[in-house]
């Protein structure tokens, strides 16, 4: 078989959560262009329905679901609509993710720690709960967690987020070897600094982004799309002996 075929991810279904703008929405659609049908999960469903029309004009079947990833009943929801529409679940990308704070980690609050870790963990483990059933009986399944370089060498005043992202990382690792026996993988990426909204306060500070390309091996600011390459790989047949692994996408920043 080619290569490339294995690539291919034909009437998979898959979960993309923070998929309405950034890397989420990256991915969703690099997903989508090879075949897999589409559920792109965000907060609100005005968001999600703008993303679904825009693929589907593009030939990419596609449905928006709203969810917040730190409401457990919502991640509830979000399977059990998924389930109700395409019959299954295959691929999961865990990309949704907050960081209210910025600072010391001493300077901060049990309640912004809770938040974090609601959404940047404990979603991601209730959505990878509520359809394991489904992904088990289908046969098989990726789990592709959307952690960050921050998780594995803290930065300045990221502390929580950094803590949240470890976390990610070993959950990842847990899901691999828990439910390896029934084919289904689980992996890591941890982008480096990637130009979204969500990043916006550190690529629009001149100094923090020539300190961060300074110590890249690339030289250049990431987009959303470069990410979206590597986690095609995951969720395809290609990466079919793949689980448990950390992959980093950071231009060379943590050498």
């Amino acid at each position: 078989m080619l290569i490339s075929n294995r690539l291919r991810i034909d009437n998979k279904v898959a979960i993309i959560t923070g998929a309405s703008k950034g890397i989420g929405k990256a991915i969703a659609r690099a997903l989508g262009q090879q075949g897999a049908r589409i559920v792109i999960a965000s907060r609100k469903q005005e968001a999600v329905d703008e993303v679904a029309k825009e693929f589907l004009a593009e030939g990419i079947e596609a449905i928006g679901i709203a969810a917040h990833m730190g409401d457990r009943g919502q991640v509830k929801n979000l399977v059990e609509q998924t389930f109700k529409h395409f019959g299954g679940i295959d691929i999961i990308v865990n990309n949704a993710a907050t960081n209210p704070s910025f600072g010391p980690i001493s300077e901060t609050d049990n309640t912004v720690f809770d938040k974090i870790m609601d959404v940047n963990v404990k979603g991601p483990l209730e959505l990878c709960k509520e359809a394991y059933p489904i992904m088990k009986q289908r046969g098989g399944g990726s789990v592709i967690n959307i952690s960050s370089i921050e998780g594995l060498t803290p930065g300045a005043g990221l502390g929580l987020y950094s803590v949240s992202k470890a976390s990610l990382i070993a959950l990842t690792k847990v899901l691999a070897k828990e439910w390896g026996i029934d084919k289904i993988r689980a992996n890591v990426i941890c982008p480096g600094l990637v130009k979204t909204k969500f990043s916006e306060a550190l690529t629009a500070n001149e100094k923090i982004l020539k300190h961060v390309l300074a110590k890249q091996a690339l030289p250049q600011l990431a987009g959303p799309e470069d990410i979206a390459g590597l986690a095609l790989f995951l969720a395809s047949d290609a990466a079919s002996f793949c689980t448990g692994a950390v992959f980093t996408a950071d231009g060379g920043y943590t050498i």
